[in-house]
This record gives C-alpha cells, structure tokens and sequence, in this order.
C-alpha cells in the first residue's frame, strides 16, 4: 500500500513539472512590453541680439544735501522769538532762528563806539588848522556816524602825515577794537542760511546757553542726496551728471535724481567705489530708503536671461531638433536676477524657463506660445 502511495505521488510530480516548465517556456517566448518615451514641454525664445544697458542695483537712505549744526558762540538767555525753536519748525532765509539775550554786551559795544566817535571829534580843531585839505571828509565822517547803526569805514588816508597823525592819537587801534565787538555781537543772533526746517533742538526759551554748546540741527528740505556703495569694476563708469531712477521700497514712487560726486578713492575693505545722488522732489524727506537703478554702460551684440539659465560650466541649453543642447557663453554682467551674455548667434531656441533634471540630448516640445517675447 506504501509503494502505490508513493508511487502516485511520484507520477503527479512529474506531471506538474511538466506543465510549469511549459508555462515558463512560454512567458519566455512573450515579447516585453516596450515603455512610451517621455516628452516634456518646454517654453523657448528665439535669440535677437541688441544693445543691452548695464544697470547697476543699490540702496541706500536720503540725507539733506545742505546741513547746518547750529553751535553758541557766545554765553546768555535764549530769548523767544516770532517762532518757537521747535523740531519741524519751518523758516525761510534771514529769519532769526536764536535770540540770546546780549543787552549787557550791546551796551559795552554802544560805549566803544562812543569812545571812537570822542576820539575823532576831539582832533577835528588840529585837522583844520594842520591838515585842511582831508577836514572835509573827516567831518563828513562824522556826520554819517550813528551809534545805532554798524560803524562805518574810516575814510582811505591820503599822505603819511595824516596816517602818522590819526594813528598816532589810537583812532585806527580803537576802530577795529569796536568793529571786533560788533562781530562778536552779531554772534547773539543766529539767521537761517537758508530756507529749511529745524529737525533737532536741544534747547528752549529762557535755557541758559553757554559758548560751544550744541543747539540743534537745520536742513535744507529742497534737495536730498542718497550715499550708494558700488562695485569697483564700475568705477571707470560711473559719469557726473548720469540721469538714475529711484523707488521707494513698495515700487509705488518712482523719482529722477542724478549723480552728483563719485569718490576718487576705493574702499580697501569692501573693494567699492562710493557715488552720491542727487534728487528733489517734494515728497522726499530725509531719512527715507530708495532703491536706484544707475545706467553704467551699454553692452552690445548682448542677450539678458534669468540667471538660473546659466549652468555652471557658463553653458545654456539650446534646442535642436527636438533635442536639447548645450553650447558656450560668455557672461559679461550679473545682477540679483538676470545675466548678460554675448557669443549667442541670431536666430538660436534656447530654454526660456528653466527645467527640472534637464540633460543634453533630452527629448523635448516647444510650447506653443502666440505671445512675442523675444530675448534682447
């Protein structure tokens, strides 16, 4: 009974062997299946090479072009005025900005003036017996004097005798002693310059001021410039006088200033050339951060692409036959987004955006697009 068991179990093995290696033949004999090629759409641009203007990008904030730090020269009360000698405080041109009490040195300089005034009519009796031809304009002299006005010149000497004699009785000493007072008395009142606004006072009426303190800062509201930082390979061409446009931070404001000085000198630590901008506009105020845009040069027989385009090798992909390619470049120029390139032939299909695991020689379809958008 053992042996016909096994000998059933013997004959099914051989029979299911039989049939799986049929079954393996023919699954080997089966063709595979062949996988669709992959074709990725791409966005092109056919080369059109032109000038392309060189723009440098920089930044920086408006300060006033006309600046003054107001300084006491002179010690006394700061008296009020017609206006109150606060921050953001307007004044035109000649306007008094600060009044310091100054009655006790006016009254010294009124005294000093009186003194020369004695001292010339006390020599008018020997000039007209001694010197009569030169009375007349001494007396004339004289007469024009007033106390309550700026000493006038003394009259111009015509001999050396009448030199020797007027300064021999310290007329000449005691002229210039009064018109050094006056100088320091005119110190008591600070005029504006300009016309502009007070944008710091450290000071306030009836302050006690003492000589060499800072009172507070004026500028000129009219024009502005803008300190910018740029790369030292321009430095050849940056020119006077070059128009630059200027953005405020939300590209809402767009304003025309020009380059006003470039710095002779290169900045050893960071290798930049400094240039200043020049702007007016009326909406302007110091302190504001603008964005320019500088015209350097002009680059050309030149394309602009994105800089992602550009493969490190300073190689961008063309399109040839359906087949993408590769070809040398030479970049003249980088800004934070594009790249200038030359050595492009007319009439090239290059990669208008980039693509994902690009290789050369991947299949690829250019995307239909009715829009003109020329490289240049």
């Amino acid at each position: 009974m053992r042996n016909i068991i096994l000998s059933v179990i013997g004959i099914l093995l051989i029979v299911g062997s039989f049939f799986i290696a049929k079954q393996l033949i023919a699954n080997k004999n089966k063709p595979k299946p062949v996988q669709a090629k992959i074709v990725k759409t791409v966005f092109t641009d056919t080369v059109t090479n032109s000038t392309i203007p060189i723009v440098i990008a920089a930044n920086g904030s408006l300060e006033a072009k006309r600046r003054l730090e107001i300084y006491a020269e002179v010690q006394g009360i700061f008296k009020p005025g017609s206006k109150l000698f606060k921050a953001g405080q307007e004044y035109k041109v000649g306007q008094t900005l600060i009044k310091i009490d100054a009655a006790e040195y006016y009254a010294s300089v009124q005294s000093s003036k009186s003194n020369l005034y004695n001292s010339i009519a006390a020599i008018m009796p020997d000039l007209r017996l001694d010197f009569p031809e030169v009375f007349d304009k001494w007396q004339s002299y004289l007469n024009n004097f007033d106390l309550n006005k700026t000493t006038p010149q003394l009259p111009e000497m015509t001999s050396e005798k009448e030199n020797y004699f007027i300064t021999g009785r310290s007329i000449v000493s005691n002229y210039y002693n009064v018109k050094n007072l006056e100088q320091r008395l005119a110190k008591y009142y600070i005029s504006a310059p300009f016309s502009g606004i007070l944008t710091e006072a450290l000071v306030t009426e009836g302050t006690l001021i003492r000589s060499g303190q800072k009172l507070g800062e004026f500028i000129d509201t009219s024009i502005y410039e803008m300190e910018v930082a740029v790369s030292k390979t321009y430095a050849n061409l940056l020119k006077v006088g070059e128009p630059v446009t200027l953005n405020n931070l939300d590209n809402t404001e767009t304003y025309i200033g020009k380059v006003s000085r470039v710095n002779g000198s290169i900045d050893a630590t960071t290798q930049t050339i400094t240039a200043f901008i020049e702007v007016k506009h009326e909406n302007l105020k110091e302190g504001m951060y603008l964005e320019a845009n500088l015209n350097a040069k002009e680059e050309s027989d030149a394309i602009e692409i994105d800089r992602n385009l550009l493969l490190e090798a300073q190689q961008i992909f063309v399109v040839k036959d359906s087949l993408l390619d590769v070809i040398d470049v030479k970049p003249v120029y980088f800004s934070d987004t594009k790249v200038v390139l030359k050595n492009v032939p007319n009439g090239t299909v290059i990669l208008k955006k980039a693509v994902p695991g690009a290789y050369a020689g991947m299949l690829v379809k250019p995307f239909k697009d009715n829009t003109n958008s020329t490289e240049k």
